[in-house]
């Protein structure tokens, strides 16, 4: 099992930092499955919270986040998207158009995995099937409790550095 962790200090680094491997393993070539976070800048007095993901290999842009209207202090993470991302990455993995990923990235293990929705299945079959998984680690120490028990604690902790994050993938996807 290859299982690769990323978390990062500051908001949105976390993000930063796969989406960023993301762009430079596939300029090496290699086939992605999963979704990144689309980096973009916040018009000035949002809350920063908006959050739209691109599903890999495609370039199907999904919003997963809802307006809850001012002054609400509620999870914004939109359930009925992340089940379209989901259902996203399961069609794109199943259509039979392209060989089988080299390299499954989440960009965050979040609240739906947590509680045993979300990507779990889609991580759990790219491990089945030997493909190595990156996963963006960010959040309340409630996701990465749930994480560390979901992975039976097999997964490596990677610098919070690009470089690395590429060097741990290639040399995950050639063994």
């Amino acid at each position: 099992m290859k299982i690769g962790t990323v978390g990062a200090e500051g908001r949105g680094e976390t993000d930063r930092l796969i989406s960023q491997a993301a762009a430079r393993l596939e300029e090496e070539g290699l086939r992605l499955s999963g979704i990144i976070k689309v980096l973009q800048d916040q018009p000035e007095g949002s809350h920063h919270c908006d959050m739209d993901v691109r599903v890999l290999p495609s370039d199907k842009t999904i919003r997963i986040t809802q307006s809850l209207g001012q002054g609400s202090t509620g999870c914004r993470l939109n359930p009925a998207a992340i089940a379209d991302a989901v259902a996203s990455v399961e069609a794109e993995a199943c259509t039979g158009l392209s060989d089988k990923a080299d390299l499954f990235v989440l960009n965050k293990f979040g609240p739906e995995e947590s509680e045993g929705r979300g990507f779990r299945t889609a991580i759990a079959t790219a491990l089945e099937q030997d493909i190595p998984v990156l996963v963006g680690m960010s959040g309340g120490a409630d996701n990465k409790t749930a994480f560390a028990e979901f992975s039976a604690g097999l997964a490596e902790a990677l610098p919070a550095d690009v470089d690395a994050i590429v060097a741990w993938c290639l040399d995950a996807h050639r063994k």
